[in-house]
């Protein structure tokens, strides 16, 4: 995942706009989406793609700040830029609090908008590396039993083999089984291998 996979969803009511920034952002390397209206960026995004949102506030039948409220509810992390003719302090304050990244004001200098756009992007890309880190590793942690799970999360915390298994009441032996068969399962040789996978996971 890299910023050239990265895409700018621009949502305007007004058509001239529209063109206007997919010129510009065209022109800059990145890839454009337009939409007219919030609703029709709802049923067109499919929720996975990386890159940045350019939202005007005000629009017909569903505002930008209620796409914002409605992206957030399907925990859609896409970063929001406002950009808008009729921003106040109040406006953007709330924007900012539900999570954008910038609020702009129309006519914004070029320059100006392009930097917000590629923050933005680098945020969303990080996001969806880590993203894709963490399912990576929990499917690998999923082919463990319960009990390789307890000796993997000691293990990662550095314990011996025979404190894991005071620990766990079992043998030592039983021990040395688990750490290899989660080793085997996970491809990893070390316990510090063991822990990044568990905090990539989420599990520590």
């Amino acid at each position: 995942m890299n910023e050239s996979d990265a895409i700018i969803f621009v949502v305007d009511d007004d058509a001239a706009m529209r063109r206007s920034l997919a010129y510009l952002f065209d022109s800059a390397g990145w890839q454009v989406a337009t939409f007219e209206s919030a609703r029709d960026f709802l049923q067109r995004y499919d929720g996975h793609a990386p890159g940045c949102l350019l939202l005007d506030v005000r629009m017909p039948l569903m505002s930008g700040l209620e796409l914002q409220q409605e992206l957030a509810r399907h925990a859609i992390a896409l970063p929001v830029i406002f950009l808008s003719g009729h921003g106040d302090l109040a406006m953007a304050v709330q924007t900012m609090k539900a999570g954008a990244c910038d609020f702009l004001e129309k006519p914004c200098k070029d320059q100006v908008l392009l930097d917000a756009v590629s923050r933005a992007v680098a945020r969303s890309v990080d996001e969806s590396r880590n993203a894709a880190s963490a399912n990576t590793a929990q499917s690998a942690l999923a082919r463990l039993t319960a009990r390789e799970r307890e000796v993997a999360l000691l293990m990662a915390e550095g314990k011996a083999s025979k404190v894991i298994a005071r620990e766990l009441g079992i043998s030592d032996k039983t021990v040395q089984v688990h750490r290899h068969n989660t080793m085997e399962k996970l491809g990893l040789h070390s316990a510090a291998e063991v822990a990044r996978l568990l905090m990539a996971g989420g599990q520590i």
